[in-house]
């Protein structure tokens, strides 16, 4: 029997880092449209739905074809809501799907190739969650604590330090694009990030996270050459 999967767009009104940026124009559309339309372009994704408290983005969304089955409380998108609050909410609000996928709308550059691989290695592999990753443009390996009288201290032990990046152990952080978790493992832990979490790498080109005005200059000026 095939997987139901849900997806989940969060975007709350109150950014602070960049202001209103979820429906900001970004190379002609509103930044949440970049996610809904890949979102739609999923293979394996039976239902997309938005998770928001603003009443304009929830126009935006619908606009471009994405489900508003409810409105956030606006108690669970504070400053201090945690990531997986609206993911819990949601899952409440429209039970009955095996897997969930949360896309955030502010990985515009990830593709529907993208999210597909992940949810694919997810069914393939049986996993319970996993979770997209990229290569840091600079290795932890490079980067030291410094105190108030600049004494410099490896963030990461080593023996030696090496001068060339291809000499490094590869490593990889979150990119925030995509998390996919089986719902009843995540009605369980709260959360997709646990020992049983699996990698799905992405390319770095299109791993960028708006969290910032420069972010978001970045993307524009991608998006806009590009030939999505």
């Amino acid at each position: 029997m095939k997987s139901k999967i849900l997806a989940i767009i969060p975007a709350r009104g109150g950014s602070k880092g960049v202001i209103r940026k979820n429906i900001r124009n970004m190379a002609g559309k509103p930044l949440i449209a970049w996610t809904i339309e890949e979102a739609k372009k999923s293979k394996y994704i039976d239902r997309i739905i938005l998770s928001s408290e603003d009443e304009e983005i929830i126009n935006v969304a619908k606009k471009y074809g994405c489900e508003v089955p409810f409105v956030r409380p606006k108690e669970l998108a504070q400053d201090n809501s945690t990531g997986m609050d609206p993911v819990l909410h949601a899952i409440n609000q429209c039970p009955g799907y095996d897997y969930v996928v949360l896309l955030q709308p502010t990985s515009p550059l990830r593709l529907a190739e993208d999210i597909d691989g992940c949810i694919e290695k997810v069914l393939k592999e049986k996993l319970h969650y996993c979770v997209s990753v990229s290569e840091p443009p600079h290795s932890p390996f490079w980067m030291y604590h410094v105190n108030n009288v600049g004494e410099m201290k490896p963030v990461i032990s080593q023996p030696g330090i090496s001068t060339r990046r291809q000499d490094l152990k590869p490593v990889y952080s979150l990119n925030g694009a995509i998390y996919v978790g089986e719902t009843s493992k995540i009605i369980e832990s709260k959360t997709f990030l646990t020992d049983n979490t699996r990698a799905f790498v992405m390319s770095s080109d299109r791993s960028f996270d708006i969290d910032t005005e420069l972010d978001f200059k970045i993307c524009e000026f991608l998006l806009g050459n590009s030939e999505r």
